[in-house]
């Protein structure tokens, strides 16, 4: 790795929450932030509720969205993403994440959607749970064999913005430490997303609670 990748941030901060911004939640932080452009007053629904997508949760929390809604089909993550500031939470095993969205936003659709899984089925959803140019922002990473289909005469009368957020469209030099800054200020929940920390040899371990969805992020401490 060049020296030149690399960006200095607060020594004082954990190496174990200082590691977690390198991918997935400057990925999350950055689609609410700077691809999604939250302001202050909006409505935001996030669908998946991972790490990514609670970074997305928590980037939208802290540019003061009024009302953040987390879509999930699973419990666990639904609870962590109250604690990264959704005020709403919705199991899509049981309610319409659609028609939930819309009855908790007055009928109109949250502005800004983030689909935060990388699925077709999902960003169906997404896109009309948006509000009349709303906006749509894909940062889940989907499988190069799936495809999508959506009736044009929707994606030309709704309007807004359909777009995709690679890396959070982030500048590390710029993003990285003003994250670090926010954690050690006690603004962003860093330690939340530390679901465990093993040695080198508990690796594979570890990659089977991720597969089965009981961890955030396991940290590897060498």
């Amino acid at each position: 790795m060049a020296a030149g990748q690399c960006v200095k941030v607060d020594p004082a901060a954990r190496p174990e929450a200082a590691g977690l911004i390198g991918c997935g939640v400057m990925a999350g932080f950055g689609a609410a932030v700077n691809t999604g452009a939250v302001t202050r007053g909006e409505t935001v629904a996030v669908f998946g509720c991972g790490g990514v997508g609670d970074a997305a949760i928590a980037g939208a929390s802290l540019a003061g969205a009024r009302k953040i809604i987390a879509v999930d089909v699973d419990q666990r993550k639904l609870i962590w993403a109250r604690r990264f500031g959704a005020t709403h939470t919705i199991d899509a095993r049981d309610l319409d994440p659609v028609e939930t969205i819309r009855t908790l936003t007055d009928g109109n659709g949250a502005d800004l959607v983030i689909e935060a899984v990388g699925h077709p089925e999902t960003y169906r959803q997404a896109f009309f749970a948006r509000d009349l140019a709303g906006r749509l922002v894909l940062v889940g990473v989907p499988d190069p064999s799936m495809t999508l289909e959506l009736p044009m005469i929707e994606v030309f009368s709704r309007g807004g913005s359909l777009k995709s957020s690679w890396y959070g469209d982030c500048l590390p030099s710029r993003d990285f430490p003003v994250l670090i800054d926010l954690y050690r200020a006690g603004r962003l929940d860093l330690d939340g997303f530390v679901t465990e920390t093993v040695g080198l040899g508990d690796v594979e371990e570890a990659f089977t609670r991720m597969r089965q969805g009981g961890v955030l992020r396991s940290v590897v401490r060498l």
